[in-house]
C-alpha cells in the first residue's frame, strides 16, 4: 500500500466516524384518546308507538220529526253545551196536531165521565130489577171502552208534545260543533238527515297498537292498565301530553299480530283534535340504574356493537355491548361494560385493539347545568332551556385538556 492509499482510507475516516454517530429519529407519537368511566344514572326503559287522537264521543246530530228548517243557532266550529239550541224545525203543524190531541183528550174524558155515571145507575137499579142484568153488563162495557179511549187521548197528547219538542234540536253533548249541513227552508227527513255533528274535547283519547311481545313484558311487569304514558304531537319535541291507559282490547288482531290499546289525556283548553297524530311513550318498567357513555363512543363492528376500553399497558381492548335507549346524547349500555371500565369517550376513530394508546382521563356529564332527569326518565328542563330527549345534551369533558385533544382531533 503506498502512501496515497493510507492518505485517503485515512481521510475517509472521519467521514464514517460522523455517520455511525447520528441520531436516530424519534418514536412516533402514541394516538391521543380521552377516557371516563361509564355515568351511573337512574333511567326508566320505555316504548314508543305513534297512534292517533279520537273524541270519547262523537255524535250525529239528526231530526226526530220531518218538516222544514226554522232557524239555525249556532257558529260553524263553535263549542256548544250540552242542552244548547242548535236548529228550529217549523213547529206549527205539530202545535196544530198538539192542540187536535188536546181536543181528543177532553172529549174522551167527557165520554168516560158519563160512562162511569150510566154504570153507577144501572147498578142501582139492577137491585131493584128495574133494568135487566144484560143492560148493565153493557154499560160496565161501555165504561171500559170509554176508560181505554182516555188512555190513548193521553197518549196521544204525549206524543204530540214530544213531537212539538223535537222540533228544538238541541246539543245531547258538549263539544264542538261541526258545520251546518242544511240551510234554513230546507226540508229533512225523521232520523235520517244529518244536520251536522258534534265531538266532545274534554277529556280526548289516544288510540295505539301494541305488539304481543310488549304486551307480555307488560302484563308481566303488572302495568298492562293505568299505566302513565307522555304524548308529544307531530310538530313538537318534548313528551308535554300527559295520560294513562284505560283500556286493552281482548284479543290480538290475527293479521297484524298487535293489540289495541287505548290512553286518556286531559285536554281541558281543546287544544288536541280527533284525528291528530302523535307518538306515545309508554314506561315499561320501575327506575334501574344504568350505565350511560355517549352515544359517540358505541361504535359498530359489522353486525355488533362495541366499545373501546384502555387494558392494561394503556392497550385498546374491545368489548361487545348491548346498548339501549339513547337520553340526551349519553346512551344506555345493557350490558358488556362495568361501573370501573375505562371507556374510550373522544378519539375513538383513532382506537384500535390491541394498539397503545396516549390516555387522557375525562368526564361524562349527564345533562347541561340546569337540566335533569325526571322520575319518569324524560328531561327537566329549566324555562328557556332549549334541550330536549334525543338531542345531544350530553358532553364528554376533558378538565385541562382542550389543548391536547385539538391537536389529536388534526390528524
Amino acid at each position: 500500500m503506498d502512501k496515497s492509499t493510507v492518505f485517503a482510507v485515512a481521510g475517509l475516516l472521519p467521514v464514517l466516524l460522523v455517520g455511525c454517530s447520528r441520531p436516530q429519529a424519534p418514536p412516533q407519537a402514541l394516538p391521543a384518546v380521552v377516557v371516563a368511566q361509564p355515568l351511573k344514572q337512574s333511567v326508566i326503559d320505555w316504548d314508543d308507538y305513534a297512534g292517533r287522537f279520537e273524541a270519547v264521543d262523537t255524535v250525529e246530530v239528526r231530526p226526530r220529526v220531518a218538516g222544514a228548517i226554522q232557524s239555525v243557532h249556532f257558529q260553524d266550529g263553535q263549542r256548544v253545551q250540552k242542552g244548547q239550541l242548535l236548529f228550529v224545525i217549523d213547529p206549527r203543524p205539530f202545535e196544530a196536531q198538539m192542540a187536535k190531541a188536546r181536543a181528543d183528550l177532553a172529549g174522551a174524558k167527557a165520554v168516560l165521565a158519563n160512562a162511569d155515571a150510566e154504570l153507577k145507575r144501572s147498578e142501582a137499579l139492577i137491585k131493584d130489577k128495574l133494568v135487566s142484568q144484560a143492560q148493565a153488563d153493557l154499560r160496565a162495557a161501555a165504561q171500559l171502552q170509554a176508560a181505554a179511549s182516555l188512555a190513548a187521548a193521553e197518549a196521544a197528547v204525549t206524543t204530540a208534545q214530544l213531537n212539538l219538542s223535537y222540533t228544538r234540536i238541541e246539543a245531547p253533548i258538549g263539544g264542538r260543533v261541526s258545520w251546518r249541513r242544511l240551510a234554513p227552508g230546507n226540508l229533512v227527513a225523521a232520523d235520517n238527515t244529518v244536520l251536522t255533528t258534534i265531538v266532545s274535547e274534554n277529556p280526548i283519547r289516544f288510540l295505539f297498537d301494541a305488539p304481543e311481545a310488549a304486551l307480555l313484558k307488560y302484563r308481566r311487569a303488572g302495568k298492562e292498565q293505568a299505566a302513565e304514558v307522555d304524548i308529544r304531537l307531530q310538530d313538537e319535541t318534548d313528551y308535554r301530553w300527559k295520560g294513562r291507559v284505560d283500556f286493552l282490547d281482548n284479543a290480538l288482531d290475527r293479521s297484524s299480530g298487535t293489540i289495541r290499546a287505548r290512553a286518556t289525556v286531559a285536554n281541558p283548553e281543546g287544544f288536541l283534535s280527533p284525528g291528530m297524530f302523535g307518538h306515545l311513550r309508554l314506561y315499561a318498567a320501575k327506575p334501574f340504574e344504568a350505565l350511560m357513555v355517549p352515544d359517540e363512543a358505541v361504535v359498530t363492528d359489522q353486525t355488533r356493537q362495541v366499545v373501546y376500553v384502555i387494558g392494561p399497558g394503556d392497550e385498546i381492548q374491545q368489548k361487545v355491548v348491548q346498548p339501549g335507549r339513547l337520553l340526551a346524547g349519553l346512551r344506555v349500555i345493557r350490558s358488556g361494560i362495568s361501573a370501573e371500565d375505562r371507556v374510550v369517550i373522544s378519539g375513538v376513530q383513532r382506537a384500535r385493539p390491541g394498539r397503545k394508546v396516549a390516555v387522557t382521563n375525562g368526564m361524562v356529564t349527564a345533562f347541561p347545568s340546569g337540566v335533569s332527569l325526571g322520575e319518569t326518565g324524560t328531561l327537566k328542563v329549566p324555562k328557556g332551556g332549549p334541550v330536549t330527549t334525543g338531542a345531544p345534551a350530553a358532553a364528554a369533558t376533558v378538565p385541562g385538556a382542550a389543548s391536547a385533544a385539538k391537536p389529536a382531533a388534526s390528524k
